[in-house]
């Protein structure tokens, strides 16, 4: 079993989860026009928070170009979760994903409930800084 220090997970529902967009990403393959797809994705992300507790950020890259577009999430005591292979109109799965982990009491995702964009464009999982492994 993982323990997470439970007042950060707290402070995660209250604050609300970031979601970072990479602005720089495209699908391997297609040529490099402007806006890139990440960039739409960001902009429509960006406009489905709009009075929500998620806050969307916009980043150059987030290395994961094989599979753009990409994003990532994270509340302060929560893994980060990163995805890839997303849609630009998957912006409402962001935000919805990003509610469900801001809302989660053990820092991780449910899958339940989770939309499906973030079921298949799943790449990883980080564990928070504060992650310690129960050794039984």
């Amino acid at each position: 079993m993982a323990t997470i220090d439970s007042t950060s997970v707290t402070g995660c529902a209250a604050a609300g989860a970031t979601v970072y967009v990479c602005i720089t990403c495209q699908r391997a393959g297609e040529p490099a026009n402007e806006p890139r797809p990440g960039a739409i994705l960001a902009e429509a992300t960006v406009q489905a928070a709009l009075g929500t507790e998620v806050v969307v950020r916009r980043v150059k890259c987030l290395a994961n170009c094989t599979r753009g577009p990409s994003a990532a999430m994270r509340c302060e005591g929560s893994w980060t979760y990163i995805f890839g292979g997303l849609a630009v109109d998957g912006a409402s799965a962001l935000v919805d994903g990003a509610r469900l982990l801001a809302g989660a009491s053990d820092g991780l995702m449910p899958w339940r409930g989770r939309p499906d964009a973030l079921k298949r464009g799943l790449i990883a999982r980080v564990p928070p800084i504060n992650f310690e492994e129960d050794r039984e």
